[in-house]
């Protein structure tokens, strides 16, 4: 039993110093676009009434030439005060709203088919996308334009959960930026795994040579890793990271333990449907790992203690490692670091991953007051 263990720990170990050596190589990118491409930047809503001012505002405020860019709010079929929301506060030109109308027998894949819709309607040779509950920053756009070139096609931006400085919110930021952290880290290791459609931007012609979502609509997640691998995985284009403070767009956490939960099992959904078998047999793996531990416990009491030990000095390696990569994130990602928030983290770390792994290969789950099907 040992030996196989110590060898799922040895191959999480090793992804994890891929991940920190891959933050190690970020850089900025100092050049500046001389000729500005025609932006459009995608916003999808669906009951988001209470943010929506947040995010017109944070839009408004964005420093990118009015004359080269255009904002598409679409409505995935709203049933708050939405719509009325937006319609009485756009006041510049280059900002409009599309409304999309789901099939409805059919919710799955919403998100995607209203974001595909408003793709269908752009003008921009780049689309950027964002969500309804997000704030970008001024020099948001700007900033991830400059990551373009010839050979890129894809630019994945970091996204920031706030915090009102609650135990709860301060576990979701860390949490949540271990997520981005080591998606960035595997990008700047040519291995682009997640990104977050809060913060993506990416070249339409490349978006449609892949065949945009097409073979992922019956999935209700996954309008951002699965196109980033796909445009890794079957075109020559490359795929980058942007981590700079000016470009990065913050959300609110969850509200409670049952939108975390949720969050969590739609996220954990799409893993399956990756169509890289490496990918999928790693993350199995990386699954055997965090299970490998509490194993360990039960067997320290009925074999022996030594497993006990075994799993602490696992868990001990793990808390380390993956604390240097939350600490590559600390000035742009976390309000507040603390070496007991970070214990607790790593504490709920296993159960969450095992719960949250397991159940999104089951059931339904809700999102947006929808139930929707995995």
């Amino acid at each position: 039993m040992i030996y196989p263990i110590v060898f799922l720990a040895l191959i999480y170990f090793t992804f994890l110093l891929k991940v920190y050596i891959g933050l190690n190589r970020i850089k900025p990118i100092n050049k500046k676009q001389s000729n500005k491409p025609f932006v459009t930047v995608i916003i999808p809503f669906r009951n988001e009434e209470n943010n929506l001012l947040k995010s017109l505002k944070s839009i408004e405020n964005i420093k990118y030439p009015k004359e080269l860019f255009e904002v598409i709010y679409v409505n995935d079929n709203s049933v708050d005060n939405s719509l009325k929301v937006l319609q009485h506060n756009i006041k510049s030109e280059n900002i409009k709203i599309i409304e999309y109308k789901a099939d409805k027998d059919n919710n799955i894949g919403s998100k995607k088919r209203a974001v595909n819709f408003a793709i269908s309607k752009a003008k921009g040779s780049i689309i950027a996308t964002t969500d309804a509950d997000c704030i970008v920053k001024p020099d948001w756009l700007d900033i991830l334009i400059n990551y373009f070139d010839d050979n890129t096609a894809f630019v994945s931006g970091a996204v920031k959960f706030s915090s009102d400085g609650s135990l709860w919110n301060r576990l979701q930021q860390l949490e949540f930026s271990g997520l981005v952290l080591a998606g960035g880290g595997l990008i700047m290791e040519n291995k682009p795994t997640i990104c977050n459609a809060a913060n993506l931007v990416f070249k339409k012609d490349v978006f449609y040579e892949v065949g945009g979502y097409s073979d992922n609509l019956t999935l209700s997640s996954g309008d951002d890793e699965l196109l980033m691998q796909k445009i890794a995985n079957s075109t020559n284009y490359k795929v980058k990271f942007c981590f700079e403070k000016d470009s990065v767009v913050s959300t609110n956490p969850n509200k409670s333990i049952t939108e975390f939960y949720y969050q969590r099992k739609r996220w954990a959904s799409k893993g399956v449907h990756y169509k890289d078998i490496l990918l999928v047999l790693f993350l199995v793996v990386i699954y055997l790992f965090f299970l490998s531990i509490p194993s360990l416990v039960v067997f320290s009491f009925i074999k022996n203690t030594n497993y006990l030990l075994l799993a602490a000095f696992l868990f001990f390696i793990k808390y380390i490692i993956e604390t240097m990569i939350i600490l590559k994130g600390k000035v742009i990602l976390i309000d507040k670091f603390s070496i007991f928030d970070m214990l607790i983290a790593e504490l709920l770390h296993i159960p969450y991953i095992l719960m949250a792994g397991f159940l999104g290969l089951f059931g339904n789950f809700k999102w947006k007051d929808r139930e929707l099907k995995r």
